[in-house]
Formats: structure tokens, C-alpha cells, sequence
């Protein structure tokens, strides 16, 4: 891999990682706006019908998941940078084969290639 593509990869993955940290602001104080509507103790703003409860409940569990998957994704995206400062980017850490640039492309975080990504899904 040239260094052109390196920091090309380096780039994506910091632009990644800055929109991550903004959604996950964004989706933590969504979430936790919710918490305070029913915490401040007005109650108009408090659902009455059961189904408006549960509503809300949904939609703040739905919020907190993509919260941790965003969380998950970073995660994965700071170790790819870190892998890019050790040399070992684009190395499958399962079989240590270089992952395709095709596949760099749609995921540049992964870790491994498509046939032992596929061999740890199979396991789970």
C-alpha cells in the first residue's frame, strides 16, 4: 500500500471519527433531554395514554441503541488510526493477509478480510 493510500485511509478515518463524536453528542443529549422532561416534574409535557408511554420508551431505547453502536463504530475507527500509526493497517489480524482495497474502501476500519469477517459471524 503506497503512502498516498495510507493517508487517503488516515483521512477518511478522521472525518469519520469527527462525525461519530457529533452524533453521538447529539444522540447522548437527545436522550438525555427526554430524562429531564420527566425529571423537571411538568406535567404537561408528561404522556398520559399508556401507548404515548411506551412510545417514549421506545424511542429513548431506540436512541440510547444507536448510541452504542455509534460508540462500537468508534471504537473500531480508533484502532483502524491506531493500526495506521503501528503499520499494520490493511492486514487481516485473523489470517495477517492484506484485506483488498475494495473492501478498505466501503469499511476502512475493518480488521479483517471478507472471508474471515465471514468466519467470526458464523461463530456468533
Amino acid at each position: 500500500m503506497t503512502k498516498a493510500d495510507l493517508q487517503s485511509y488516515r483521512q477518511q478515518l478522521q472525518a469519520l471519527r469527527s462525525r461519530l463524536n457529533g452524533d453521538m453528542a447529539h444522540l447522548a443529549d437527545e436522550a438525555l433531554r427526554k430524562n429531564q422532561k420527566d425529571a423537571s416534574g411538568n406535567l404537561s409535557s408528561m404522556p398520559i395514554h399508556m401507548a404515548d408511554i411506551g412510545s417514549d420508551n421506545f424511542e429513548q431505547e431506540f436512541t440510547l441503541s444507536l448510541l452504542a453502536n455509534e460508540e462500537q463504530v468508534l471504537e473500531e475507527v480508533v484502532g483502524a488510526l491506531a493500526r495506521l500509526d503501528n503499520g499494520t493497517f490493511g492486514k487481516c489480524e485473523d489470517c495477517a493477509k492484506e484485506i483488498p482495497k475494495v473492501r478498505l474502501q466501503a469499511l476502512p476500519y475493518t480488521r479483517y478480510c471478507v472471508d474471515c469477517a465471514r468466519k467470526a459471524e458464523k461463530k456468533t
